[in-house]
């Protein structure tokens, strides 16, 4: 199991995304890089799985499925982990996380 203290919880101890080559339009594309580079492995580690539901420069939407879906610790996993690792690539992005087994029509699975 994974610590959330083993964890980077500044943004500038993530790796940085700019440069991304995404194909994909807006912040998208370096959000599921730095999602994909830095968190998904902790997240899979609890046996959770992580799934983007939208992303723009003022919103990004994640769903916690698998072991993670209705956890108690999904909130220490949002403000220690994911809030972080999704401003280092959109800084003022507000970050919603929910959680449950039925995955969001649209949502893209992050590997």
């Amino acid at each position: 199991m994974v610590s959330v203290s083993d964890v980077a919880t500044k943004p500038s101890e993530l790796p940085k995304t700019e440069g991304s080559t995404s194909p994909e339009a807006g912040v998208n594309g370096p959000v599921m890089k730095a999602l994909s580079d830095f968190v998904v492995d902790l997240v899979r580690a609890d046996g959770g799985e992580l799934y983007l539901v939208s992303a723009s420069p003022e919103d990004v939407h994640l769903h916690l499925t698998g072991t993670c879906a209705g956890c108690p610790g999904a909130n220490i996993t949002r403000e220690r982990l994911l809030e972080p690792a999704v401003r280092s690539a959109a800084p003022k992005a507000n970050v919603k996380v929910t959680t449950g087994w039925n995955v969001p029509e649209g949502a893209r699975k992050v590997d």
